[in-house]
């Protein structure tokens, strides 16, 4: 296993770039929820800014437009593929972050696929699965792999979910903090049954929530409920060889000073 950060894709990319080796790191996961930055012309200025920072691309973490509430309430109905509202046009923005990661020679996009439902028969689960069997192969005809950020649904389901779309180019991009945060799994537990999908990880600590409609807090890694050790352990035994892609949601100089803590605390796991 390796150290990475998550970075933001921006129209001056060389500066994301740049922060990836000021940290000592030399992966990142690009994330970017911007639909006009998905331009052959910044794709060619990424690939010369890691090829000079000695900067490698885990994956290509791709947002979608239309609006977004992380909570238990309208999260349900403005997140991921499963609101029709904004269905169609998702799907058109994940071909562009799939076009992106080709010009990038990226072979991973993840993203937040958002609550898919736990009752199978419930009303738009149907609709819900073509669009994601419909990005999944469009990304299967580059040879490239879809990834499912966990956190919004168990991992029963999510595996369901696979089941169901049929395709052989899915996996999982492991936020463990996200499946506290939402409080729907224990995720050295959850390795059981998602270890063999798992392809990028975010190093993120987080606590289950406390109350009915908000979601549990994010912390600092190594300060929230994420058994860390624990959880390298189970990678390890899941024959997982990948990044830890450090995620602190939080900017300025505390998450510069949070993400080199990470760092060196991660360091001492995977020795």
């Amino acid at each position: 296993m390796f150290i990475g950060v998550l970075v933001e894709l921006r129209s001056d990319v060389e500066v994301s770039i740049a922060k990836v080796r000021s940290l000592g790191l030399a992966s990142c996961q690009i994330c970017n929820w911007q639909q006009d930055l998905y331009t052959p012309e910044l794709a060619k200025r990424t690939v010369a800014a890691c090829q000079e920072s000695g900067v490698s691309i885990s994956t290509l973490w791709a947002g979608w437009s239309g609006p977004k509430v992380w909570d238990f309430y309208q999260g349900p109905t403005t997140l991921g593929f499963l609101p029709q509202a904004y269905r169609k046009e998702r799907v058109a923005d994940m071909k562009r972050g799939a076009d992106f990661a080709k010009w990038l020679g990226v072979n991973q996009v993840a993203t937040h696929a958002g609550f898919i439902p736990e009752n199978p028969n419930e009303p738009g689960y149907p609709e819900m699965i073509a669009a994601l069997k419909e990005i999944a192969r469009y990304l299967g005809d580059m040879g490239k792999v879809l990834l499912f950020e966990t956190g919004q649904e168990t991992p029963v389901t999510l595996i369901r979910a696979f089941e169901d779309i049929g395709e052989m180019n899915l996996g999982v991009n492991l936020d463990p903090a996200n499946l506290m945060m939402y409080g729907k799994a224990n995720p050295v537990d959850a390795l059981s049954l998602l270890g063999r999908y798992v392809m990028d990880v975010h190093a993120k600590d987080g606590a289950y929530p406390t109350a009915g409609r908000e979601l549990g807090q994010e912390y600092a890694l190594g300060s929230g409920m994420v058994d860390f050790p624990a959880l390298v352990k189970g990678l390890k035994a899941c024959g997982y060889d990948g990044a830890l892609t450090v995620e602190r949601e939080i900017s300025g100089e505390e998450q510069v000073r949070d993400i080199l803590s990470a760092k060196e605390f991660l360091e001492t796991l995977i020795a």
